[in-house]
């Protein structure tokens, strides 16, 4: 282990031991030990072969390390020319407590405390590692792996290794430390496995390596910040100018961006998006505004740092781009202060607005409903012609009904005047929508228009069929009043020329021919009375076929028809020739009898008296 730490520190200077107890008995390479890892000048070695010359360059050497505080008790110049083993060791490890331990500082604990805190501290965060000394805790080689791979995790798989494999754990710590960090292998993994207890000095200068490789990469990098800190306060005042330039750039171009959105009072069309504009506004106010606010302070604030700076450092005061200047920023934010005045209110006032116009639309919306449900089918009800089949009744009763909707569409009058005066409104107050509104309001209006004017023909059309159907009426009652006793003399009429007569004499049929013949003497006015009576009947037809009036069926009056008067009428025409011929072949018979007669009579004058002379 010495002979390995001894050669990590000889090969800077180009040279190195093979046998430790041999190698500096002529002190020189001793002396140049103690100069690479002091960094100082030793005195000038002799270069005699002789004993002498080797004992004084081995108490140069001794003086040397004595010089830097260190009490060497038992090591003389002499034992270490002789080759004594023990004391060179010994010296050895006084060198390396001195040079590579005691100046080890951690927490206010040094030299070998300071050395185990270090190494306590740093594996403290991995599992299986627990550094209480130089021996046993590092027996499983864990230690090590930690130790390497705190600072160079990239060369360490510490996850993968196990604690029950000391020797690959070992094995692969001082492989890795050689190949990468540059310190050379002074540990056997065999011999710490396999000894009860490893050799705490050995263990303690292996570990000490590592903390000088990466204390000296620390120190590095400490001296390489206390440069770039240099460079930095060089630099500091022209990155400050550049985030000077960069803020104000920034903070301008967000207000000049800002205040036309914050000028914009163009409203919108309905609550939710002007309820949009106002929650955008508030997220202004609470979110993106408050950071501006600050960037301006820290904006200043950097300005007069940056010029108490450059006071400091005797250098010309800063002077922003044109139109970047403090004086720049506090104009442009006064006027987007300006600009935010009165935005808000505008919001609420426009928000109040909309909500009274849609409070409005949906009174325009729920007034057109119930007019539309009201009007519906009353177009189709109006343009029906069922007065056209109805009767005098029905069409009473149709006028009736009609006077009743003439009330109810007055009524509605009202409501077709505020859906009007709504529109209006809503039109005067710029309302979105009002396209539809209009178009709709102008479907309510035509269509009222369209229902008076129905309204108005309906009952004309009523009045006139009712004065039409009182006509006919009129004309079917007296048809009725006309035609019953003419029905009745007809139906008499026939009941006497099918009546069965017998007479005796000449006379009585006589005068049956005589009482026919007054009664064909009449047969020219029953006709024109037929005709009177059909002619009612017909005019009253004409005056429904006119006026496409469908009479319901029958005359209500009577039950006599025209059919029925002209069948009976020709029945009564038929009847009449057939008397005749009855009553002149029953003439010509009892012309024949009276005849018979006679000549009995006559016969009867001349035989009487002969019949009566005989009986008696």
């Amino acid at each position: 282990t010495f002979t390995a730490w001894c050669n990590s520190h000889l090969r800077k200077a180009g040279t190195q031991i093979e046998n430790i107890d041999e190698d500096f008995r002529d002190g020189l390479k001793l002396m140049l030990l103690l100069e690479v890892i002091s960094g100082e000048r030793l005195p000038k070695p002799e270069r005699g072969k002789m004993r002498v010359h080797k004992i004084n360059n081995v108490n140069k050497a001794l003086d040397f390390i004595a010089s830097k505080g260190v009490k060497l008790v038992s090591i003389g110049a002499e034992e270490i020319v002789d080759g004594n083993a023990k004391m060179t060791l010994g010296m050895i490890w006084t060198i390396i407590l001195r040079f590579a331990i005691q100046d080890i500082s951690v927490e206010e604990t040094s030299a070998k405390e300071g050395l185990l805190l270090w190494c306590q501290r740093k594996t403290a965060p991995y599992k299986n590692v627990n550094v209480q000394n130089f021996h046993i805790s590092w027996k499983d080689g864990l230690a090590f792996n930690a130790l390497i791979h705190r600072h160079r995790p990239e060369l360490i798989e510490y996850d993968k290794l196990r604690k029950d494999d000391p020797v690959t754990n070992l094995n692969n710590a001082f492989e890795v430390a050689e190949k990468y960090l540059d310190i050379p292998k002074m540990l056997d993994a065999e011999d710490i496995v396999n000894t009860a207890r490893p050799d705490e000095k050995a263990i303690m200068t292996y570990v000490s390596s590592f903390y000088h490789a990466f204390s000296g990469a620390q120190k590095a990098e400490t001296a390489a910040n206390r440069i770039c800190k240099v460079l930095a306060v060089n630099q500091e005042n022209e990155h400050l100018m550049e985030d000077y330039e960069k803020l104000a750039s920034d903070l301008l171009e967000w207000i000049k961006r800002t205040i036309p959105w914050l000028e914009d009072r163009s409203p919108q069309k309905t609550i939710q998006e002007m309820q949009q504009k106002l929650e955008d506004f508030r997220d202004y106010r609470r979110i993106h505004k408050p950071p501006k606010v600050q960037e301006k302070c820290q904006l200043e604030i950097n300005f007069n740092t940056l010029q108490t700076k450059l006071r400091l450092s005797n250098r010309p005061a800063f002077m922003p781009s044109e139109g970047k200047m403090v004086s720049d920023i506090n104009t442009g934010w006064q006027h987007l202060e300006q600009a935010e005045k009165g935005y808000e209110e505008w919001l609420l006032n426009e928000i109040r607005r909309l909500e009274r116009l849609d409070h409005l639309a949906e009174k325009f919306r729920q007034k057109a409903s119930i007019h539309e449900s009201w009007t519906e089918g009353k177009e189709a009800m109006l343009r029906q012609k069922d007065y056209e089949t109805a009767t005098l009744s029905d069409i009473k009763a149709l006028i009736r009904k009609h006077e009743a909707f003439e009330s109810d569409l007055a009524a509605h009058q009202d409501r077709v005047e505020q859906i009007a005066a709504i529109a209006q409104e809503l039109n005067e107050l710029d309302y979105y929508d009002s396209p539809s509104v209009n178009a709709r309001c102008q479907k309510i209006c035509d269509q009222w228009d369209v229902l008076g004017s129905l309204t108005h023909s309906r009952r004309e059309a009523l009045e006139k069929t009712e004065k039409q159907l009182e006509t006919i009426d009129e004309l079917h009652l007296e048809y009725a009043k006309r035609a019953a006793p003419f029905n009745n003399w007809m139906e008499s009429a026939m009941e006497d020329l099918q009546d069965m007569f017998i007479v005796h004499t000449i006379e009585e049929i006589e005068g049956l021919i005589a009482a026919h013949d007054q009664f064909k003497s009449t047969l020219p006015d029953a006709d024109k009375e037929r005709e009177a009576i059909l002619g009612i009947q017909r005019e009253a037809q004409r005056i429904a076929d006119f006026n496409s009036i469908k009479l319901s069926g029958n005359n209500p009056y009577t039950s006599v028809t025209p059919h029925i008067i002209n069948s009976k009428w020709e029945r009564v025409q038929q009847l009449v020739p057939k008397r005749d011929h009855a009553l002149l072949d029953e003439q010509s018979k009892q012309q024949s009898n009276e005849h018979l007669r006679r000549q009995f009579a006559s016969q009867a004058n001349i035989v009487g008296p002969w019949i009566q002379t005989k009986m008696e």
